[in-house]
């Protein structure tokens, strides 16, 4: 396995920031890998998720949201230190997990329309990264098994995506274990599955401290569940402020709600007379 090293994670900052995206090859550790296709198995069949009904969600695809909630060993992947470590030498280290969402692309499947992760933020553009997200491969990624096609550079557009765009593609490929890191305004969507095989991924999706999250993280995860992060997952998902001020509550940072303990930087402390 190779070092998470920040000189590795700002490489691969760098070129999510020049490209649109990066691959970080053996990025999570094999026997990882392993337990969480074990529980994204198991979830499926105790939830019978079902498949998408559209061409967007995919009529031969089943995703699994708001996997915080669904088993502790989900809180390994947000703040794993080869994903979390170049999340924020892009956003900073102020920002959120905005959804972290398990996907099966079952055989047979379409391709996904492209698109950008930010379309929903009415901003002009190209604008700063103010979203990125991590796809952590469980199964490899081909061009024949649906690996995510992208528009290299598209994240410098001054549009995002329209109906119609015919723009030439390229099919991510990937090991299983290895992250595709890809910039909010990038486009890009799933490929068409042409295997007998799935495509298995965890789709880590980040955005910046000042930004609402995809998932509302602050409802979606009971709050005997979050007593039990960690510190640094704890202010991912909600439970901090953005400089000390955006998120409090009656002036207190929020994860001394579930940890009275926790340290805390308020803008009113800083403030001098």
């Amino acid at each position: 396995m190779p070092e998470h090293t920040p000189t590795v994670s700002a490489e691969v900052g760098r070129a999510i920031l020049e490209d649109g995206y990066a691959i970080l090859p053996n990025a999570i550790e094999p026997d990882l890998a392993d337990q969480l296709t074990r529980h994204i198995d198991r979830i499926l069949v105790e939830l019978e998720i079902p498949r998408g009904t559209n061409n967007f969600l995919g009529k031969q695809t089943r995703r699994i949201f708001n996997l915080l909630a669904r088993d502790p060993l989900f809180q390994r992947i947000p703040s794993h230190p080869a994903l979390l470590g170049v999340i924020e030498c892009v956003l900073g280290d102020q920002c959120l997990l905005s959804s972290l969402t398990a996907i099966e692309m079952g055989p047979g499947e379409t391709a996904q329309p492209i698109h950008a992760d930010d379309g929903s933020y009415d901003l002009p553009k190209p604008h700063p990264a103010y979203n990125c997200t991590a796809l952590l491969a469980l199964t490899d990624f081909t061009a024949d098994n649906g690996g995510t096609r992208i528009v290299k550079g598209s994240h410098l557009r001054d549009r995002g995506p329209q109906r119609g765009d015919r723009d030439e593609t390229m099919s991510i490929e990937m090991r299983a274990g290895s992250v595709l890191f890809y910039h909010g305004s990038l486009w890009h969507g799933g490929g068409s599955n042409q295997t007998s095989e799935r495509r298995l991924g965890i789709v880590s999706n980040y955005c910046a401290g000042f930004l609402r999250q995809e998932e509302c993280q602050l409802l979606a995860l009971p709050r005997d569940v979050v007593a039990t992060f960690p510190e640094r997952l704890l202010k991912l998902v909600g439970y901090g402020t953005y400089n000390g001020l955006l998120g409090h509550v009656d002036q207190q940072d929020p994860g001394a709600l579930v940890d009275p303990g926790i340290e805390t930087d308020m803008v009113w402390r800083r403030i001098r007379s």
